[in-house]
């Protein structure tokens, strides 16, 4: 049963603190009382327009510096996703990228500031044809095995990071992928989840966004399985972890995790997957719900 993150809720492990109620001089959590919190970027820590509150800011600034795990964990490849680690303060730890196929580990004594320590990657060809003979007009774009993305007709998206690189769509054929992007101006995501059936595309992990976008990674690679082996090297316990998401493809992320949270602008079949919903992205939702992790 999903239930709701409010003020004055019986869960008390969820109670809702004022956002202006933050505990400057926390002291750091014993190891074993440490949560790992998987943040979704977009539609989560972010709005519609790109933009964090500073109460979103600072809740997840207080459960960073209250010792929990907090780990990003986002659609976005590694250069998108490197701003928002430094505006909610995480100066180590990890960050799971390009849906589960990029991991990074962050640490200011390292050269670069951070260091990624695992890509999975896959051969996009099977499905890019079978894809692109029945969406003809989609625009197509991938992240390659060293970070920088390829696309047709000059595809650019804030996700990316980099600037897409132009290529012809033979070039995307003979390339490694982390992650593969499908965009229709002109199709519904309902015309994507048909495409997909008609593609019969094996081998591979999709999930459909908000908007006609087709997201691809290899087979078995999700946000949840690039978590789980986050979880393993920091050594949670599963009972301690925590997701936030608002899109399908957090939904293997809040299943896996011990508690999933779901943010309020959510579609039914996210919300299914979730134990606990929240306000949506407008209303700080995710402010409430980490909040809570500090009661």
């Amino acid at each position: 049963m999903t239930t709701s993150i409010t003020t004055g809720t019986e869960d008390r492990s969820f109670q809702h603190l004022s956002t202006t109620d933050r505990n400057e001089h926390q002291q750091p959590l014993p190891v074993r009382q440490r949560r790992l919190v998987a943040l979704d970027v977009d539609g989560t820590l972010l709005d519609h327009d790109g933009h964090m509150s500073d109460a979103v800011r600072d809740a997840a600034g207080d459960v960073v510096a209250a010792g929990h795990h907090v780990v990003i964990a986002t659609g976005r490849s590694l250069h998108a996703t490197l701003p928002v680690i430094e505006r909610i303060g995480l100066a180590r730890g990890f960050a799971v990228c390009s849906n589960g196929g990029v991991t990074v580990r962050v640490d200011p004594d390292l050269p670069d500031g951070f260091e990624v320590v695992e890509r999975v990657t896959f051969d996009p060809a099977p499905a890019l044809a079978a894809l692109r003979a029945i969406l003809p007009n989609a625009t197509y774009a991938l992240e390659d095995d060293t970070g920088r993305f390829l696309s047709t007709e000059r595809f650019q998206d804030a996700s990316f990071g980099v600037e897409a690189q132009g290529v012809d769509f033979a070039r995307l054929l003979n390339t490694t992928a982390v992650r593969l992007v499908v965009y229709s101006a002109t199709s519904t995501p309902d015309d994507f989840a048909e495409a997909i059936t008609q593609a019969g595309l094996h081998g591979v992990a999709y999930s459909v966004g908000w908007t006609a976008w087709l997201d691809i990674a290899a087979q078995g690679t999700t946000k949840a399985s690039a978590l789980e082996q986050v979880r393993c090297r920091l050594d949670v316990d599963p009972a301690l972890t925590v997701a936030m998401g608002d899109g399908r493809n957090d939904i293997e992320m809040l299943g896996w995790a011990g508690h999933g949270v779901v943010m309020g602008q959510a579609p039914a079949e996210v919300v299914a997957a979730a134990d606990a919903i929240t306000g949506t992205v407008d209303e700080d939702g995710a402010a409430v719900a980490l909040r809570a992790l500090l009661g």
